[in-house]
């Protein structure tokens, strides 16, 4: 569900949570990707897992993004609510050189998934 429009208070409540710049990297691999686990996000932004769970808390408590659990995996993902506001204030960044490093490191952290989990499956290997 998208929002039409939303209230000062909640509006702050964005601005806030994407005002730091190891957030708004984040919030900007989560909106290029849909959704990825703290794995994933460590290992593309080089941060360590202190950081990346204290910054997903921040986001979490912010009420600005899904939680979804799979397994032992949890994936975030931004809320339908605040999809629009984020791509606004995403579009204006979309060339800056930090946040195109990132999804440049997410797209071969994917493609060497992608080569592993073939492996995988042609060694007959099974998880």
């Amino acid at each position: 569900m998208r929002l039409k429009n939303f209230s000062l208070p909640f509006g702050l409540q964005v601005f806030k949570a994407m005002s730091d710049e190891a957030r708004l990297r984040i919030m900007h691999l989560l909106f290029k990707n849909d959704e990825l686990t703290i794995s994933d996000l460590e290992h593309i932004l080089d941060f360590t897992q202190t950081k990346t769970s204290r910054h997903i808390t921040y986001l979490k408590n912010s009420d600005i993004l899904n939680v979804r659990k799979v397994d032992q995996w949890v994936f975030y993902s931004i809320r339908d609510e605040v999809h629009d506001i984020v791509s606004q204030v995403l579009d204006f960044l979309n060339k800056d050189g930090v946040l195109q490093k990132d999804q440049e490191v997410y797209e071969i952290l994917k493609s060497n998934r992608e080569l592993a989990k073939n492996r995988v499956r042609k060694t007959g290997w099974s998880s």
